[in-house]
Formats: structure tokens, C-alpha cells, sequence
């Protein structure tokens, strides 16, 4: 067994098992061809080699990471002209690109850069790529390809958190498989007068993700903590989102701050929006509200996703001597430190929120 430094791509196609429960000839043969057509030839074209292959991926090992990240592009691009033809059955990639220390045995490879880029096609989107930061790092303005930071994420069954880049590269300005995101922000006026900002962005199916406490619909859309979540919703369907009121681009200097306050501005949103009946996604605050709303409009909520939320406000639940100590501790410095120059707070509140983050996201 012999070790060596090796790029490695690692692809995946999209809902393979479906796929061949509804047609397995038929999918077979739009395998075969996707291989003979699409990817063989791109892997010839920039000198890699497929050393293993499995009913519904394959790896590639590369001696140079820009040929490997080159090389998934051309790929992903042959693999979206190809879905365009008439009469063939379409089939989407998922692709990681990883360079690492791998054992070699025989014509296969083993090892930590294998592992990594098979995890890594897991985080893409269909029609995506994501590379790791040891790949980025010898591609970074090398190959004429934007790149979009998603901080460090933990891989399954990888011991440290891996840095994870999102490469967007496509002929005339289109990203790999999908067309550039952009959001187009708009505003409304609920029925008190307070003036809300929502965006729309993407394309398909809505999904409406209700404001929670701290929103802003430009920052958040490039926050390296919040960006990837947003960009894969947006992905398959057509996102709304919107500020609060006194939260990002709405007003800020509003009478009226509470959960009903709340509840209708959502209603106000999904009305300016024009949508009837939507999936609902609460974070956080917003699931008090999802919830809320879902009850006063059952007819309007297809789907109800909550994530992080919370059954008793932080006013309403049992806390002991020590606890209660902490929350007025903190909410002094809230009045105390919240608009200041002074980056102690700032620097406090942000090792709450995101004790793990990177320096990047705590930026």
C-alpha cells in the first residue's frame, strides 16, 4: 500500500432509488448513457481516472484539484444540456470535490481524502458542487469560478469539522444546473401601517418562511451562517421571507410590538404575496407564530416545518434563582451595550449563538 496526495471526486446521482422502483431499465439505460456521453468523456478531457463505481455514483482521482473542480463543472454543464433533449430521461448529480492524503491498493483508492469527498456530495444541492477548503485553497481565483463560503460543517464519521465552499460556475452567467438566484425585495403596508420588506427569490412550488427576531433580508442572504440554507431553499421553489417589524428593512420605530402584531404581519406578507395556500417553515420565534397563524388559517397551510422553537416563552417557564439572575444579567447589557462601538457585548451575544462558529461567521 502505497500513500499519496490525490484530489478526489466524489458524485452521486439524485433519487437513483426512485428512479429504479418506478422504471429500472429504463433507468438503466439513462445510466449507461449519461456515463458514456457525459461523464467518461469528461474525465478523459481532464485526465482523471475512475477507480471505483457504485449503482448510483462513481469516484475519481485526480493528480491536480484544478482539474477536478474543472472537471465537475463540465460535467454538471454536459449533464444540464443533456436533461434539455427531447425524450430522454433526466438525471441529476450531486458532486464533492476533496484533496487529501489516500492509500493506494491495487487499482483502488482508500482513505481520509475518499471518505471526505463522498460526504461532501451529500451537502450539494441537485446539480451542485461543494468543495473542501483544502480544494479551494488551490483553486481560489485560478479558475474564473465564484465561490460561496458555508463555514465549517460536520461531515458523518469525519473527526473535525470540514471548511465547505460552493462552487457557482456555468457559461453566461448561470450557475452549474440552475440559474442565478437573485431576490427581488418588496414592501407592504399591515393594516396599523407599518411598512414591511419581503423578498422573492427562485422558482417552483412557494415556501414561506416566517420573520423571527433578528432578520435582515440582504445580510442574511449573504450571511456565511444563514446563505446556504436560504440559497438551497430557493433552489426548488420560490422563497418568501420577510423582516419583522423594527427587525432588518422594515420600520423600526413602531408603536405596536407583540406576538398578535406578529401573527398579522405574516398575514399581511402572504396576502401582498398573493399566495392561497403554501408550506410554512417557523425558525426559532417564528415557530409561535407559524403555529399561530396555522390555526387561524388551516385552509392556507399545506405543510407546518418548525425547527428550534420553544412550547413556553422564556417568561412563562420554570426558572431557578440562578437562571433568572442570568436573563436580568443579560438583558441589562442588552440596554447597556447594544448600540455601542464596544465589540464586549457583541463579541458576548455571538458565543451564545454560535459558540462552535468560524471567525468568518462571527463577523
Amino acid at each position: 500500500m502505497k500513500r499519496h496526495l490525490a484530489a478526489i471526486l466524489a458524485a452521486d446521482i439524485v433519487d437513483y432509488s426512485r428512479m429504479m422502483a418506478g422504471d429500472e431499465s429504463g433507468t438503466l439505460a439513462a445510466l449507461k448513457s449519461c456515463v458514456n456521453e457525459v461523464i467518461e468523456p469528461a474525465v478523459g478531457q481532464h485526465t482523471g481516472r475512475i477507480f471505483k463505481t457504485m449503482g448510483d455514483g462513481f469516484l475519481v482521482e485526480f493528480a491536480s484539484v484544478v482539474e477536478a473542480v474543472t472537471c465537475a463543472g463540465t460535467i454538471q454543464r454536459g449533464m444540464a444540456a443533456r436533461n434539455l433533449r427531447p425524450g430522454v430521461q433526466a438525471m441529476l448529480l450531486r458532486i464533492g470535490v476533496h484533496l487529501g492524503d489516500v492509500i493506494a491498493e491495487g487499482e483502488d483508492v482508500f482513505g481520509d481524502g475518499v471518505n471526505v469527498a463522498t460526504r461532501l456530495q451529500t451537502l450539494a444541492e441537485a446539480g451542485g458542487i461543494r468543495i473542501s477548503r483544502q480544494a479551494y485553497d488551490q483553486v481560489e481565483g485560478r479558475l474564473g469560478v465564484s465561490f460561496r463560503a458555508m463555514g465549517e460543517q460536520t461531515l458523518k464519521n469525519i473527526p473535525r469539522p470540514v471548511g465547505v465552499y460552493a462552487a457557482e460556475f456555468g457559461a453566461e452567467g448561470e450557475t452549474v444546473g440552475k440559474a442565478t438566484l437573485e431576490q427581488e425585495i418588496k414592501y407592504c403596508r399591515t393594516a396599523d401601517g407599518t411598512r414591511l420588506a419581503y423578498a422573492r427569490v427562485g422558482q417552483g412550488p412557494p415556501l414561506v418562511k416566517t420573520a423571527n427576531w433578528m432578520n435582515h433580508l440582504e445580510y442574511d442572504w449573504e450571511s456565511p451562517i444563514w446563505s446556504h440554507l436560504l440559497h438551497g431553499l430557493a433552489q426548488d421553489h420560490t422563497l418568501i421571507r420577510y423582516d419583522a417589524r423594527g427587525n432588518g428593512m422594515s420600520d423600526w420605530d413602531v408603536e405596536n410590538i407583540s406576538f398578535d402584531a406578529w401573527v398579522s404581519d405574516l398575514e399581511s406578507v402572504v396576502d401582498a404575496a398573493g399566495l392561497d395556500r403554501f408550506p410554512l417553515l417557523g425558525v426559532s420565534q417564528g415557530c409561535a407564530i407559524s403555529i399561530a397563524y396555522a390555526v387561524r388559517h388551516p385552509e392556507r397551510v399545506s405543510r407546518l416545518v418548525l425547527y428550534g422553537g420553544f412550547a413556553l416563552g422564556r417568561k412563562h417557564r420554570d426558572m431557578n434563582e440562578e437562571q433568572r439572575e442570568t436573563l436580568a444579567a443579560f438583558r441589562s447589557m442588552i440596554r447597556i451595550g447594544w448600540g455601542k462601538d464596544n465589540p464586549m457585548f457583541r463579541q458576548i451575544f455571538t458565543s451564545m449563538f454560535v459558540p462552535g462558529g468560524t471567525h468568518e461567521q462571527a463577523d
